[in-house]
């Protein structure tokens, strides 16, 4: 399946890969949004995410089975700063699929573990996320 590059509006994706956080957002099975925190890496045309060992009170996290069942997600990534001449957001709708098997799983890990600090001696063990970026639309007070 052919795919087109999105239009990345300047500077939002020198912002973008300067971000230490995302907030993703999926479709529960009752319409209704389901956000969490995550960390991300951008890899070509894709966002790859991971379940990690941060404490979680379930395995069976709400986000991979709204994926499993709805693909279509967005991943606001923004910075907040008391001076709002310096506030801007970039948001990154997509669809989403979840690697769960080896090898492919572990070779989408690798821009992950390449940007924290906290994977490269222990890299997440659970599923990846892999969103297919299809539109990016930004803000922000200084442009």
């Amino acid at each position: 399946m052919a795919t087109t590059a999105p239009l990345w509006p300047d500077p939002s994706r020198s912002r973008v890969s300067a971000a230490r956080v995302a907030r993703l957002a999926t479709v529960r099975p009752d319409g209704s949004p389901h956000h969490v925190p995550v960390t991300f890496a951008l890899h070509g045309h894709t966002v790859v995410t991971a379940v990690d060992h941060k404490p979680k009170s379930t395995t069976a996290l709400q986000r991979l089975a709204n994926i499993d069942a709805e693909p279509r997600v967005s991943l606001l990534v923004d910075h907040y700063d008391e001076d709002w001449r310096r506030l801007w957001w970039v948001r990154l709708d997509g669809d989403a699929h979840v690697v769960r098997d080896e090898p492919e799983r572990s070779t989408l890990l690798e821009p992950l573990v390449a940007r924290y600090a906290a994977y490269q001696d222990r890299p997440p063990a659970g599923p990846v996320i892999v969103v297919r970026i299809a539109t990016v639309t930004s803000w922000s007070a200084s442009d």
